[in-house]
């Protein structure tokens, strides 16, 4: 029973990874970029909901202020930062250093502002435990489980079934090809930052109101693991991104169980590092073919 509540630990933990994984696979998709700074836009959308809070505004409207404003931010991490960089046909590892840099540039401005220490996070609603056959499920972890796949249903939805889905897909394929059919680039790219950035904004905003604490540097660990998950799925696949993140997720609750805290943020990288081997494009990830 003990291993069954530590799998259901495991999966509300995977659900958050898989939100954050999701904006990694979205943006690479479509330019084969890993956007770095995603685990500081995941740190940033929790402390708006502080900041609006501590102007007097209620817990809901600052949450939604919180996810527009880290729309925002991630949509102009595109168009101030990577743009220009596009535009002059720089090289990509070049984009990969910016990020980089701007993730620095976030994760720093939250540090001033907001200080170092953690701060408490109010709860986004009081529900009662459920327990089913001895395993007890907290009202929280059931929030978040709800609300990741409702937003991940959600997600996969506007991409296999609406037009500017279908752009997306489009410019993923062949950006060239893409323009040349019509489709306004640009502001595709555009709106998969904006989703992005929602996405890491609501995995913030959770995983701050499961473990009723924020501080500035939280996104890094968080990144790197959803990262970890985005890779382990296949870098560019959205059920991939999923799956990943829920088995990054669940071994790092069975680390903590078997093995102690201290390994749990080795266990997820070790089974990365395992899977990599067989399979180096991730378990539903595609060999990237070059055209010439």
């Amino acid at each position: 029973m003990v291993i069954v509540q530590q799998l259901v630990n495991g999966i509300t933990l995977g659900m958050v990874y898989a939100l954050i994984a999701v904006g990694y696979s979205l943006v690479f998709g479509i330019l084969r970029l890993l956007n770095m700074a995603h685990g500081a836009v995941y740190a940033f959308g929790v402390h708006m909901v502080v900041l609006f809070l501590g102007i007097h505004f209620g817990l809901w409207p600052a949450v939604l202020l919180s996810i527009a404003a880290t729309g925002i931010l991630s949509m102009l991490i595109d168009s101030v930062v990577l743009r220009p960089l596009r535009a002059k046909k720089s090289a990509g590892i070049t984009h990969l250093i910016s990020v980089i840099g701007v993730s620095y540039i976030i994760q720093n401005g939250m540090l001033v502002y907001f200080g170092s220490q953690r701060r408490s996070f109010p709860r986004l609603i009081e529900l009662g435990n459920v327990e089913i056959g001895g395993i007890i499920i907290t009202g929280t972890q059931l929030l978040i489980i709800v609300v990741s796949m409702i937003l991940l249903a959600l997600l996969m939805l506007l991409i296999n079934k609406t037009k500017i889905g279908l752009a997306m897909r489009g410019t993923e394929s062949n950006m060239k090809a893409a323009t040349l059919m019509g489709i306004n680039v640009k502001r595709v790219i555009t709106f998969t930052f904006f989703l992005g950035g929602i996405s890491a904004a609501v995995a913030g905003i959770l995983i701050a109101s499961y473990y009723e604490m924020s501080f500035p540097t939280m996104g890094a660990d968080a990144g790197m693991k959803a990262f970890a998950a985005a890779v382990l799925g296949g870098i560019g696949v959205l059920h991939g991104s999923v799956f990943g993140g829920i088995l990054v997720g669940v071994s790092e609750a069975m680390a903590v169980h078997f093995f102690g805290a201290g390994f749990r943020d080795a266990f997820a990288f070790v089974i990365l590092v395992l899977v990599l081997l067989i399979r180096p494009s991730g378990i539903f990830g595609k060999p990237m073919v070059t055209k010439v």
